[in-house]
């Protein structure tokens, strides 16, 4: 994927200013009351315990061995609020912790043209926080915090009312959401690794045409949420080991005209949960190992499943009601038990995905006792010869006879 560059219309004259220790300034904000637009400051490595520091002007700020930035438990540590901004190399940690203002370790206010790289964020309220930016890149910073209830501690990168960013190669751990986007659009989120965070791996509300692709999202609370939405393009991530009474690998709710596309479901208590989605295209997913494959509620419509892999999952298909106003058509399922005797690697039979006891299971949970028993088999088998409870229209009427090398 070719990279946009961000242009900075800064001063060919601009100075060069050295901060630490035996240079001309021995502390960063004596250096930036000093700086002005167009200036690069060189940090040397060492602490910096100098409360909030602000960047108000048109700088670039590059540290060198990762000098460290501790807002001591009582700060917001650095404050962006400027546009064409370049802060690069820094160690950021220890910010105040509090709800009503949301400190961050980095905070960008109102700005353009920012890039965040290569900094470590540790132990901080926020991560890196963006609000009302414009054309922001947050590439190949590693933030780490040690949450324990999600209202103690607020997210890794968490990005409101913003537009066109570039959310990149960033390794985020222990927040409440990894990645926060509220109102944020023509955006991306891209090459990402999100885990074990308390809530979301990747939270998504009210942002509309974006794309978040080839991310990994490992051991998260309550997996994914995708919520409110239009016109979003999830490629090539990877969904895995999110289980718990209330935890999915992907949730999609009240969301419309998305496309889901070779993404890999593993080990997830529901793989794909879909609630008020429609217009979407779910296609070359593999979904493997999970409890439920797809849990696609009745107010869903107009959405299209095809060309998955369904495999080892406990139910490939779940949902609360009757009207069947989805098409699953060319998918390949591992309990699929019918024939190819045209040899056109189709099926001759159609495949009814929907078992009875996972109907019951959606309305009774208590019935999850009684898997595996002879009982529910017994179930199973005459319901596949005689649908009486699972819609007749709830069927793929060409399932593959070979699984899809995805």
């Amino acid at each position: 994927m070719v990279e946009i560059l961000i242009l900075f219309s800064v001063s060919a004259i601009g100075r060069t200013i050295h901060v630490g220790p035996g240079k001309e300034f021995k502390n960063i904000r004596p250096a930036l009351l000093e700086a002005r637009d167009g200036d690069t400051l060189y940090v040397q490595h060492g602490l910096y315990k100098e409360g909030n520091i602000v960047i108000n002007k048109k700088v670039v700020m590059i540290g060198i061995e990762l000098p460290v930035i501790d807002g001591d438990k009582r700060y917001e540590v650095v404050s962006i609020k400027s546009d064409q901004v370049i802060f690069k190399g820094f160690q950021v940690q220890n910010s105040g912790f509090a709800t009503l203002n949301d400190p961050g370790g980095i905070k960008v206010y109102d700005a353009a043209n920012v890039q965040i790289l290569e900094n470590v964020l540790e132990n901080n309220f926020f991560g890196i926080y963006i609000q009302y930016g414009k054309h922001i890149t947050v590439k190949n910073n590693r933030i780490k915090a040690y949450g324990v209830e999600e209202q103690q501690i607020g997210n890794g990168i968490h990005c409101w009312k913003s537009d066109s960013l570039q959310i990149i190669g960033n390794h985020v751990q222990g927040h409440r959401d990894g990645i926060y986007f509220e109102f944020v659009t023509h955006s991306i989120i891209w090459r990402n690794i999100s885990k074990y965070n308390i809530r979301y791996g990747l939270h998504f509300m009210f942002s509309n045409d974006d794309a978040y692709v080839n991310n990994f999202f490992d051991g998260n609370g309550a997996g994914v949420a995708v919520m409110y939405t239009k016109n979003v393009i999830m490629y090539g991530n990877t969904f895995k080991n999110s289980t718990g009474d209330a935890a999915y690998g992907i949730l999609l709710k009240e969301i419309s005209d998305a496309e889901i596309r070779g993404n890999k479901f593993i080990n997830n208590t529901s793989a794909l949960f879909l609630e008020g989605a429609n217009r979407m295209l779910i296609h070359k997913n593999v979904i493997t190992g999970n409890g439920w494959g797809l849990k696609i509620q009745a107010n869903c419509m107009d959405n299209t499943i095809t060309e998955n892999n369904f495999t080892a999952n406990t139910f490939d298909v779940s949902t609360n009601g009757t009207l069947v106003l989805n098409k699953f058509f060319r998918n390949y399922w591992d309990k699929y038990e019918g024939y190819d005797l045209d040899k056109d690697g189709t099926g001759d039979i159609a495949y009814h995905p929907l078992s009875i006891y996972s109907v019951i299971i959606e309305n009774n949970p208590i019935a999850m006792l009684l898997y595996r028993s002879f009982m529910v088999t017994l179930l199973e088998r005459t319901e596949k010869l005689i649908p009486s409870i699972t819609p007749e229209a709830f069927v793929d009427n060409k399932p593959m006879i070979k699984p899809y090398i995805l």
